[in-house]
């Protein structure tokens, strides 16, 4: 009688195997990198936030701005950290109510390169025209006997500071604003307010009525 050999089980592939530990691999991998994604989320960063309206020009102190703790993660160089406020830096754009502060938004005087005036308009201005709206100066000069000539745009972009309203004024419904204008159109400016041309305070497209 012959023996009967006992069958002989087939030994599994290698690269079995190793595609098998290299799934758990990739699933360990996924896993650390969403805990890595939820923990950088979750990190956060000292920054300020402007605690009012900031318009150019205007220096810029502790007082004016708020610390805030915000999730920025590689955003953090682009706004100003808590505790790296310097003196004599000044808004060279207007930085709107809790906005964070954008370092792009900061210089010295010399770069804003704006000058503050008051202007009295001869006509009043809408009620939503308040601190940082962006408003345009026109000039209407005096010709003779109380006649102005045609209006024309004289600051083309200016910034309000404070408005202040008042129906006793020249016109009835008049207004004072303090305005930040360019240098280069100071001039002109004062040279219209010299000659007692009739100016008025007009919002830009898009600003509110």
């Amino acid at each position: 009688m012959t023996a009967v050999e006992p069958a002989h089980t087939p030994r599994r592939a290698f690269w079995g195997d190793a595609r098998f530990f290299l799934g758990i691999l990739l699933v360990v991998a996924s896993v650390a990198g969403v805990w890595f994604v939820v923990a950088a989320a979750r990190q956060t960063s000292p920054v300020y936030a402007a605690a009012r309206t900031i318009v150019p020009g205007e220096a810029i102190t502790s007082e004016d701005l708020t610390p805030v703790d915000v999730a920025l993660g590689q955003l953090g160089d682009v706004y100003l950290a808590s505790g790296d406020l310097a003196e004599g830096i000044v808004a060279t754009r207007t930085i709107e109510s809790g906005e964070l502060v954008p370092t792009a938004a900061l210089g010295d005087a010399a770069q804003a390169r704006t000058t503050h005036i008051v202007v009295h308009s001869t006509v009043d201005v809408p009620a939503s025209v308040d601190a940082g709206t962006v408003v345009e100066v026109w000039s209407a000069p005096l010709v003779e006997h109380g006649e102005y000539d045609v209006p024309r745009i004289l600051v083309a972009d200016a910034t309000v500071v404070s408005v202040t309203r008042d129906d006793s004024m020249m016109g009835g419904g008049a207004a004072a604003l303090e305005l930040v204008i360019p240098r280069a159109d100071v001039a002109a400016t004062l040279a219209a307010m010299a000659d007692q041309s009739a100016l008025s305070v007009v919002p830009t497209s898009g600003t509110g009525s």
